[in-house]
């Protein structure tokens, strides 16, 4: 796992020498693409200070990242661009998800939402094309701790879901629960299954064993495919263990996503898609005609400054700087952990995670809701309170919290 940080001058130059090898509309006479420069009367693209922010200029340029480019040829209007989204694509895939070269396909989605749906859309393409599958001969599996976005997915794609329960203190997936949804399943005809698992639950940071699923799934003689939700972990999990079975190596793993907008401080749309070769090509449209090189992703025309915006903060930290900053965070997590410790408080925290989830009967909902902490459910029935240490969470703001937490405690006795 390893790739170089750049000065802010060499990232300055790679973006503005991208920008330059793009369609420029203002020097080229274009008539048929159905876009522009943002509009040049809210957003000045004269501002001095754009000479100095190469992000903010490739907003104003508005370059377009319509379909996939890893994969074949896209639109030359923008191959300069286009090039640094095909560059983050390989640095995720390859050194933080130990993927070979050339080895991967994937693209910048709108969120890990849109990551997550397209994952499920391209196997069940894969099971309907390779096997002649139904929709109702294919289940997708994932935990009662997965992000809504899987529901989600299963009901837009007409698939069945069949979903695993877990230990209430250690939120691992029980097995009697996989045989369960097993037999339901098959009960109801299915035959092929897309296995989502976790890296990082929203609510816990709980990680799904993936060895020990795997194994009672083959043990099971199931037909399946894992797809890995990282879209929280995936920018600190990996960062924080030696050794993990989830990575490109392990050969159960079909794809992964990952979403920049958590841990990585990018902007909302950075989510990002990665697969195998070979299965990207499940998602073309064929009737996408007038696209150069047609189109393989849910929402069509991306926008390029997002990529760039991921690449510009990978570069800046480079892979060092990045388990640095992973590390610090890490730390701050473990002193709260201890803390709470002390003072007797129960919560799961999984310990390569910066998220701490308490149980409710430890704190009210009037200091939650002061501190903003996160609910399992909004209502009446809060069984759980989530922390999350980023990167604004200062220890002062932890400290003030737990002073707080023993005023109350005290008020309590």
């Amino acid at each position: 796992m390893h790739w170089d940080s750049y000065s802010h001058s060499k990232i300055k130059e790679i973006i503005f020498s991208a920008l330059e090898r793009n369609l420029d509309y203002r020097e080229k006479p274009v008539l048929g693409l159905p876009a522009s420069y943002l509009d040049s009367e809210v957003f000045y693209d004269d501002a001095p200070f754009l000479k100095d922010a190469p992000f903010l200029s490739a907003l104003i340029a508005n370059p377009n990242h319509i379909g996939c480019h890893t994969l074949n040829e896209s639109e030359a209007a923008f191959e300069g661009t286009h090039k640094i989204e095909k560059e983050l694509i390989d640095l995720c895939a390859q050194q933080i998800f130990a993927g070979e070269d050339e080895a991967f396909d994937g693209y910048v989605a709108s969120g890990g939402t849109e990551a997550n749906i397209q994952a499920i859309w391209i196997l069940k393409r894969y099971y309907e094309t390779e096997f002649e599958s139904t929709p109702d001969e294919i289940g997708v599996i994932y935990s009662e701790d997965a992000h809504y976005s899987m529901p989600k997915a299963s009901k837009l794609l007409g698939l069945k879901s069949f979903v695993t329960s877990v230990s209430e203190d250690t939120r691992r997936v029980e097995k009697s629960s996989i045989e369960d949804c097993i037999k339901s399943a098959r009960d109801a005809g299915v035959k092929h299954f897309i296995v989502v698992m976790n890296m990082s639950t929203t609510m816990f940071g709980s990680v799904d064993d993936i060895d020990e699923i795997t194994t009672w799934l083959d043990d099971l003689n199931v037909d399946y495919k894992v797809h890995v939700d990282g879209a929280f972990g995936g920018y600190i999990y990996p960062f924080a263990t030696e050794e993990s079975s989830l990575t490109f190596q392990n050969p159960k793993i079909n794809s992964f996503t990952l979403d920049g907008h958590k841990m990585l401080q990018s902007p909302y749309g950075t989510g990002i898609y990665l697969t195998r070769k070979g299965f990207m090509e499940y998602a073309l449209t064929e009737e996408a005609n007038y696209v150069k090189g047609k189109d393989y992703t849910l929402v069509g025309s991306r926008s390029g400054a997002n990529a760039i915006a991921i690449w510009m903060i990978m570069r800046t930290y480079g892979s060092d700087g990045w388990k640095s900053k992973i590390q610090k965070l890490l730390r701050k997590t473990d002193r709260l952990c201890a803390d709470l410790d002390q003072r007797g408080v129960e919560y799961f925290r999984n310990p390569q995670m910066n998220i701490v989830t308490i149980k409710s009967q430890f704190v009210s909902a009037k200091l939650a809701n002061e501190y903003m902490l996160v609910p399992d459910a909004h209502g009446d029935n809060v069984k759980w309170w989530k922390i999350v240490v980023m990167e604004h969470v200062k220890q002062g703001v932890i400290d003030s919290f737990l002073m707080d937490l023993d005023l109350e405690r005290k008020s309590l006795v």
